[in-house]
């Protein structure tokens, strides 16, 4: 039999035990006489009685002396000096305080010895320890419980992970989910070493090549290869278009298309190529608007005949639709080719390049992306090259942060105050970019973060927006808080990202999504580390429909991977793109059908539904849109939307009316896709 010995406030307590088992407990004092440190009122009881026994010290000096071990758990004089008169040998044990509490014994071993503030404690206590904080929180899903419990047996710390729950005990070193490491830079060429026009590489002040764009020069840029392109966010990519584009311009063989899914990149792009390539004409397409407001009215050339065209997705497909005549293009770049992926807007962006590929068949294709699930599939789709490169230029820490809405603001301001106090190696403070769901969320987050901080969404003018982007860009403003939906086209230096919210708009996120914008932090020229912050809500959503919460779509995004870019198309994105195929394609029947099969999502074979209710006939080998047919091509809509104009055009004569109708209608069809 072995005894463990706990010394407590006044008196020991021993714990008898056999092989693993306590089979009696022991309670006494000590005292000094002159003899030395000698027991008094000892307690004893084997496991199963009621109630512990006066016994005499003796029958302790007994136990003792026939103990097969006699360990302390910690330190203690008296009983050292006690045991030492007696000639009884003794060790120390680390044992579990918790356990002992409950008159267990468990020793504390490597794998099974878990820190808890100033000392250790068994693994079993510390998920006991840890269910109990996370049962004061409440809303925690099976999967985010079982995500920390992963989380406590990997780190081994408690504090560590209930820095993760409790905001209080804020410690950002233990709130890591896990760190994308840097990629050391390999040796690249030198732009004079290249084969690029001399205007070029004096326009460019660059020196050398990052290292996906030296990937690309081997696989082939300058030689005109179509490739897919797929690097972190600020690794090079834009550059890489401009390269293939500038110098096949110069070389005669066509302008460079430049297109991008939002209007604020394209500005940005555009401002950037006006400032760069002084030798050029730079135009900017991004659509016909109807509302005669400030950000309509932006000062910029708008020829389409210009050697960098730097457009909207919607832009120059609007005017392909209208049937005008894009000529000479030599270069077609595709910014944020994973817009292909969006289930509104994928099919939109498929036909385009379906279109493109057929009015400029000789033109080098450039498709850029930090984030596309399955990209060799992908590029064999697109007929490219598939240049990839995962590693980022900086490291990348996601930490993760469950907490109530309510104190989701007062963590954001402290994140915030606490990077931009920051400065990094090469001499730029911390500045951070906060993703939230919504205009109004934007503006309430911004305020309570102070002065320094800027809402940032498109419910701004544009020269509002440009003032926020100047701002940041010179370090004057700690941070800038906007919406999930305009992530491609933030294009601020920030250090850190956070997550107020994981949805957009009341849909989740998806992984592509989410990596495209952690991507946003930490700039190679700027930072020496990235950081990612997601604040969770444990029970949290944004839909009554959702059957997840929010802390456990936090998990899924921090673990997941991107599916296959194969969509279906539906009737109503089939007949909207077929009736564009047909604008583009004169009516020429087998240029129609070209353009259906090289488009990467599946289009239904939709022509006996369109002849059938008069969109589209058959004359003289060609095919031609009635007038219905031109106003699908030309509004972006379909044949189901179409049909619900024609119906409220019969029923209603202000326009307004009409437009009020079919939103709400959108919004029922929306309501009902959701509860199937």
């Amino acid at each position: 039999m072995k005894i463990v010995i706990n010394p407590q406030r006044g008196s020991y307590k021993l714990f008898f035990y056999d092989k693993r088992s306590v089979v009696g407990y022991g309670i006494v004092e000590l005292t000094k006489t002159s003899k030395g440190v000698r027991p008094k009122n000892y307690l004893f009881k084997w496991l199963g009685e009621k109630h512990a026994k006066k016994t005499p010290t003796k029958e302790l000096i007994s136990q003792l002396r026939n103990a097969d071990a006699i360990r302390l758990t910690i330190k203690s004089k008296n009983f050292e000096a006690f045991l030492a008169d007696l000639q009884i040998g003794f060790g120390y044990l680390k044992v579990c305080r918790t356990c002992m509490l409950e008159d267990r014994i468990t020793v504390l071993k490597g794998k099974n010895s878990v820190k808890y503030g100033h000392e250790n404690i068994c693994l079993h206590c510390a998920k006991n320890e840890l269910r109990r904080e996370m049962g004061y929180i409440g809303g925690l899903g099976g999967m985010s419980s079982d995500h920390l419990e992963k989380l406590l047996e990997l780190y081994m710390d408690l504090d560590k992970v209930l820095s993760m729950v409790q905001p209080e005990r804020l410690d950002l070193k233990n709130t890591i989910f896990d760190t994308l490491e840097a990629h050391k830079l390999t040796e690249t060429k030198k732009i004079s070493e290249l084969p690029l026009p001399e205007k070029f590489k004096e326009s460019v002040n660059v020196e050398k090549l990052m290292p996906v764009q030296q990937l690309c020069v081997d696989a082939g840029l300058l030689e005109g290869k179509d490739q897919l392109v797929v690097a972190a966010t600020a690794s090079g990519k834009t550059f890489i278009g401009e390269m293939a584009g500038v110098k096949n311009y110069i070389e005669k063989r066509g302008n460079m298309l430049f297109l991008v899914p939002l209007v604020a990149l394209a500005n940005q792009k555009y401002s950037r190529f006006t400032e760069r390539y002084p030798f050029l004409d730079v135009s900017l397409k991004t659509g016909v608007s109807r509302l005669n407001l400030p950000e309509t009215r932006v000062n910029a050339r708008r020829s389409i005949r210009s050697g960098i065209i730097v457009g909207t997705y919607e832009g120059i497909d609007h005017y392909l639709r209208c049937g005008k005549v894009l000529s000479n293009i030599g270069t077609v770049v595709i910014d944020e080719v994973q817009t292909l992926e969006d289930k509104d807007r994928g099919h939109r962006l498929d036909g385009l390049i379906a279109r493109l590929k057929y009015i400029a068949p000789q033109a080098q294709f450039l498709y850029l992306s930090a984030t596309i699930g399955s990209p060799h599939l992908l590029a064999k789709k697109l007929n490219s090259e598939l240049v990839t490169y995962n590693e980022r230029p900086v490291p990348l820490e996601r930490h993760l942060i469950f907490l109530e809405r309510k104190q989701k603001i007062p963590m954001i301001k402290s994140l915030v105050t606490q990077e931009f106090r920051k400065k990094s190696s090469k001499g730029y403070k911390g500045q951070t970019i906060v993703f939230t769901n919504s205009r109004a969320r934007c503006h309430e987050v911004s305020d309570a973060i102070g002065s320094r901080s800027e809402a940032y969404h498109a419910g701004l003018t544009a020269k509002e927006r440009r003032n926020v982007e100047k701002r940041f860009e010179k370090g004057e403003i700690s941070s800038v808080v906007t919406t999930a939906a305009l992530a491609a086209g933030v294009d601020f230096p920030a250090s850190q990202v956070i997550f107020d919210s994981l949805a957009m708009g009341i849909e989740w996120l998806t992984v592509q999504d989410f990596y495209q914008m952690i991507g946003r932090a930490g700039r190679p020229d700027y930072h020496d580390m990235g950081k990612a912050v997601i604040l969770a809500e444990p029970g949290g959503s944004y839909s009554r429909d959702s059957k997840i919460t929010e802390e456990e779509v936090s998990i899924n995004l921090l673990k997941g991977e991107m599916d296959e870019v194969a969509p279906v198309y539906d009737m109503e994105g089939s007949s909207e793109e077929y009736a564009a195929h047909v604008v583009v394609s004169k009516g020429d029947e087998k240029a129609i059908d070209v353009m259906c099969k090289r488009m990467v999502g599946e289009i239904e074979d939709i022509y006996p539904v369109l002849r059938k209710q008069g969109i589209v006939a058959k004359k003289g080998g060609k095919v031609e849109l009635s007038p219905y047919g031109r106003v699908m091509a030309e509004h972006f809509i379909g044949i189901d939307r179409l049909n619900k104009i024609k119906v409220l055009v019969k029923k209603m004569k202000n326009p307004v009316d009409i437009v009020a109708e079919l939103n709400c209608s959108d919004n029922e069809d929306l309501e009902n896709k959701r509860k199937k």
